[in-house]
């Protein structure tokens, strides 16, 4: 859908799969807006166009009237491939094809949130750095093992970025606007914006962990990024104690304070939903999700993911199945902690 003509010095192309993420959509184009609005003269424009039909429906339910693939010919500075729930099996050829031509005519690709699937399978990620949405990491890695994948809010090597999502598109906008326009204008549409402070592209894409920012200690927050480092091949909490050089009687004393769960039980919790991640991800086989999630049995793996998500392992293999409204995030930490008295060794050490 072409939003403004003349065409700007500035043009971008934002490509939409159905089931995207439309506040990433509005947050980065309301960036430009807002640049538009501010400078003397109009610095960006765009249009939103999908390979999918003219009218997409995005993740909330609400449906995005769009320009066809063919609106998109012309010459453009960036193009955003934009997708979220379904876009780790989207596969279209079209697109891709289309994509590898725009990177031959040097426009900058990005790939934000899943849509950085897209990106990779047109091939225009290996030996890159990348990063998307910090819950489906360890799928992404699984599937492009080419590629460098990282956690963080945005990555950009020369005219190839990709960009965690959410709000992580307005960071990833401001730095380009200060790239060519300088760090006081975009702290102005920053301002515009009551967004502060403007995140570097290294940033944690995460800070609570589930719990309050206000009282998590750097040591529990350090010993949680140890455990989810360590998926495959769990630590101890003896190690994690050694690592962080502290008694494992503090480690335990503090992490039950200001977790509400033990450090091996926030262990099985973060285990248990990579191999959920891994099975709506990936092609693996159950048996080789338990053990890429830490798991020495298929039996303990498949009586703690019964548990816990209300099914089998290998009737989960959908993020967002076509029979349902909405989809469900694959369990909160309260949710966890009420289902942690009826799972049998609990309390054993993380390795099973």
């Amino acid at each position: 859908m072409n939003q403004q003509t003349p065409r700007a010095p500035n043009h971008a192309i934002f490509v939409v799969v159905p089931r995207f993420n439309i506040t990433t959509l509005i947050t980065m184009i309301e960036t430009m807006r807002i640049a538009n609005y501010l400078a003397p003269e109009r610095l960006f424009s765009w249009d939103i166009v999908s390979f999918d039909g003219a009218n997409v429906a995005a993740s909330n339910g609400m449906t995005t009237t769009v320009g066809a693939a063919s609106d998109a010919l012309s010459p453009a500075e960036f193009v955003f491939v934009l997708g979220s729930w379904g876009t780790e099996h989207y596969d279209n050829r079209a697109l891709t094809a289309w994509l590898r031509k725009r990177a031959r005519a040097g426009s900058s690709i990005c790939g934000v949130e899943l849509g950085c699937y897209i990106v990779a399978r047109a091939g225009l990620l290996e030996h890159k750095p990348a990063t998307t949405h910090w819950s489906w990491l360890s799928g992404f890695r699984e599937s492009f093992d080419r590629v460098d994948v990282q956690e963080c809010l945005f990555t950009i090597d020369g005219k190839i970025m990709t960009c965690s999502g959410g709000l992580a598109g307005v960071d990833l906008m401001l730095r380009l606007i200060e790239g060519t326009h300088g760090s006081g204008f975009s702290g102005e549409i920053a301002d515009q914006m009551l967004h502060h402070p403007i995140r570097n592209a290294t940033s944690p894409q995460r800070s609570t962990m589930g719990r309050s920012t206000e009282t998590m200690l750097p040591l529990v927050r350090e010993a949680m990024t140890l455990i989810e480092e360590n998926i495959e091949e769990p630590l101890s909490v003896p190690e994690i104690a050694q690592t962080l050089d502290v008694s494992q009687r503090q480690l335990e004393r503090q992490f039950k304070k200001h977790v509400g769960c033990t450090v091996v039980q926030f262990g099985l919790l973060r285990r248990l939903q990579n191999a959920r991640l891994l099975l709506i991800s990936t092609d693996l086989s159950v048996r080789e999700i338990a053990t890429a999630s830490g798991f020495n049995t298929l039996s303990h793996f498949a009586f703690s993911f019964g548990k816990f998500f209300g099914r089998r392992p290998s009737e989960y293999r959908e993020a967002w199945p076509a029979n349902e409204a909405a989809p469900s995030w694959p369990g909160s930490l309260s949710d966890f902690l009420s289902t942690l008295k009826d799972i049998p060794g609990r309390d054993q050490p993380s390795r099973d």
